[in-house]
């Protein structure tokens, strides 16, 4: 508990979503593109937004997807782009270079009362090579079609954040779960990838995203932070 005037007493005393709790790289051997301190948010899709996001802040956010971004020159990171951004990339012979690389630590644009180094360095530290994290943002619903929910809270008809399943990126940058419990409860199931997450609208392929982690705590109406295993 926060003890009077230390602080807000937002998760575990962090203003960061991202949670280390065995790190493998912090990396930051990268400069930010421009728009990852302007991105809107949610950046490409505007339905089924996350419950989970502000959608007051601006630029890349903690917790969110780090992007290699090719097109915008030589060792430049971000975030997914928004749809025009994705669709110069799905026209482009690089697009198989439009990978995620890990997750950014900090929102780059900084948070009040805070010093803003991201936007001093022009850089944004983002974890890599393996490790164990949690983070309180991700996406809540598919952000195509009916907006279907990804959590359980007893009447879902879909339900995707279990213990083993893949995390992927979404085309908004969030963590989403790549397998989705069909309502029969009996298998696993594409859903419309394509549609909804970055790499499978860029490279117009069901089920070509990179798996970022392997879901180790899943999230539900009491624990709110998905935990994982991270693969990147």
């Amino acid at each position: 508990m926060p003890l009077p005037g230390q602080a807000s007493g937002g998760w575990t005393e962090s203003s960061s979503a991202l949670r280390i709790l065995n790190v493998g790289i912090r990396n930051s051997l990268a400069p930010l593109t421009d728009d990852a301190f302007t991105q809107a948010n949610p950046v490409a899709v505007a339905t089924g937004v996350s419950s989970r996001l502000d959608i007051t802040l601006n630029g890349v956010l903690s917790g969110s997807v780090c992007f290699t971004r090719p097109l915008d020159g030589n060792q430049f990171v971000g975030g997914p782009g928004t749809d025009d951004i994705q669709t110069l990339y799905r026209a482009n012979t690089i697009q198989q270079c439009y990978r995620p690389l890990g997750l950014f630590i900090n929102t780059a644009t900084g948070n009040p009362y805070e010093n803003l180094p991201g936007v001093a360095s022009g850089v944004g530290p983002y974890v890599s090579g393996m490790g164990t994290y949690g983070s309180s943002l991700y996406e809540t619903a598919l952000i195509a079609g009916g907006g279907d929910p990804l959590i359980d809270t007893g009447d879902s008809i879909l339900t995707s954040y279990i213990t083993g399943n893949e995390l992927i990126a979404s085309r908004n940058g969030f963590l989403m779960p790549k397998w989705i419990l069909n309502a029969a409860g009996t298998d696993l199931v594409t859903h419309d990838l394509q549609a909804v997450t970055a790499q499978s609208f860029v490279m117009s392929a069901d089920s070509s995203s990179t798996t970022i982690g392997i879901i180790k705590m899943a999230p539900d109406t009491v624990q709110t932070e998905v935990v994982w295993d991270q693969r990147i």
